[in-house]
């Protein structure tokens, strides 16, 4: 199965950025999201950030998956 998930751009350097999601920092290709601006959430996925999400859509996302990491244990 494949995820991709929110993440907060920090940085942007050129066709990079580093990104974060809990505390976790990971530089992430963003050339299939150039418009990217530093604060913008994205969804991530094997290194590549695909799309650019609203704020609300994100943490919508983010509080979908933490009860989903809840409810295995």
């Amino acid at each position: 199965m494949c995820l991709a998930v929110p993440m907060k751009l920090l940085e942007h350097h050129g066709q990079s950025g580093v990104l974060e999601i809990g505390g976790a920092r990971k530089e992430v290709m963003l050339t299939l999201t150039p418009d990217a601006k530093v604060g913008d959430w994205l969804i991530v996925h094997a290194g590549y950030s695909l799309e650019i999400l609203d704020e609300q859509e994100a943490e919508s996302t983010l509080t979908l998956l933490r009860k989903l990491g809840e409810s295995e244990t």
